[in-house]
C-alpha cells in the first residue's frame, strides 16, 4: 500500500453521507415529516441500521481504491483474514468489556437500584449473538475506524489527540440514532454517549496496536463489547428514566480507555 502525504478527509465524507442518508427517513419519520407508522420505523430500524454502519467501511475502501494505488484494496481485504492477533487481542477485550459491563449493571443493586433483567431471551443465544455483533451489529464499524482511518489521525495529532478526535467525531456519527424510535439511544443522554465512545476509541487503537496493526482484532473486540449490552443491560428503557447503570457504565469505560492508553505510552517509551 502505498503512502500518502495529504491527510484523507474524503474518508470522514463518505462515511457520514452514506450512514446518515440511510438513517435519514427514520429520523424524518421519528419526527413526523416522513408519514411512517412508529411500528414500521421500529421494524425498519435493525435492517437500516445495519446497512447504515457499513458507512466507515465503504469510506475506507473508497480512500483506498482513489487513494492509495493499485491493489490496495485487495491487500487491505486479504489482511481481514489474519488470525495471528495475539493472545492480548483475543482475550482482553472479553475479560475488560465484560467485567465492566457487569459491574455497571450489578453495582447499582447495592444502593437498591432494581434488576434489569437480561433482554437477550437466553443465556445460550450469546454465542451466536457474539458473532453476529462482530459481522452485522457495529464490529463492521471498525472496516474504518480503527482498519483505516486510525492511523492517519495518530500521524497527525499523535496517539492521544488522534484518538480522543476521532472518538468525538465517531460519537456524532451516531447522532441519527438519537432520534429514531425505538433505539436505545434514544435513553442515552448524548454527553455520556461521547464519555463513552471516546473511552472504545482509545481502548480499541489500544487492542489494534497489540494485534500488530490487524483491522480483524477491532470487529472482535467491538462485536464482544456490543454484544454484553443487552447480557447485563445498562440502559433503562424508558423515557425519563434516571440512568445510573449508564453513567457508571460510561465513566468505567472512559477509565478503561484511559488506562490502556496509558500502557501504551509507557511501552512506546
Amino acid at each position: 500500500m502505498e503512502a500518502q502525504s495529504r491527510f484523507p478527509y474524503r474518508f470522514f465524507v463518505v462515511t457520514f453521507t452514506w450512514s446518515w442518508l440511510i438513517w435519514l427517513p427514520l429520523v424524518l419519520a421519528g419526527a413526523g415529516i416522513l408519514p411512517l407508522e412508529k411500528d414500521l420505523v421500529s421494524a425498519l430500524s435493525v435492517p437500516v441500521t445495519i446497512m447504515a454502519l457499513f458507512g466507515p467501511g465503504v469510506g475506507a475502501l473508497y480512500c483506498l481504491s482513489t487513494l492509495h494505488g493499485k491493489g490496495a484494496v485487495g491487500q487491505y481485504l486479504r489482511g481481514l483474514a489474519d488470525l495471528r492477533l495475539g493472545w492480548q487481542a483475543w482475550l482482553v477485550p472479553v475479560v475488560v468489556m465484560g467485567a465492566s459491563t457487569w459491574l455497571a449493571w450489578m453495582l447499582p443493586e447495592l444502593w437498591g437500584a432494581p434488576r434489569l433483567e437480561m433482554l437477550l431471551p437466553s443465556v445460550w443465544v450469546f454465542p451466536p449473538y457474539v458473532l453476529l455483533m462482530i459481522l452485522l451489529g457495529g464490529g463492521q464499524e471498525e472496516l474504518g475506524w480503527r482498519g483505516y482511518i486510525v492511523d492517519p489521525m495518530e500521524a497527525r495529532l499523535g496517539p492521544w489527540l488522534g484518538n480522543l478526535v476521532l472518538g468525538v467525531v465517531w460519537a456524532f456519527w451516531h447522532l441519527p440514532l438519537f432520534f429514531i424510535p425505538g433505539t436505545s439511544q434514544t435513553h442515552m443522554p448524548f454527553a455520556g454517549f461521547v464519555l463513552l465512545i471516546t473511552g472504545y476509541s482509545w481502548f480499541l487503537a489500544w487492542v489494534r496496536q497489540a494485534s500488530g496493526k490487524r483491522t480483524l482484532a477491532g470487529l472482535i473486540a467491538h462485536g464482544w463489547a456490543n454484544a454484553f449490552v443487552p447480557l447485563f443491560p445498562t440502559v433503562v428503557m424508558v423515557e425519563g428514566a434516571a440512568q445510573p447503570r449508564y453513567w457508571l457504565w460510561v465513566s468505567l469505560t472512559f477509565v478503561i480507555g484511559l488506562v490502556t492508553m496509558a500502557l501504551r505510552s509507557r511501552k512506546a517509551q
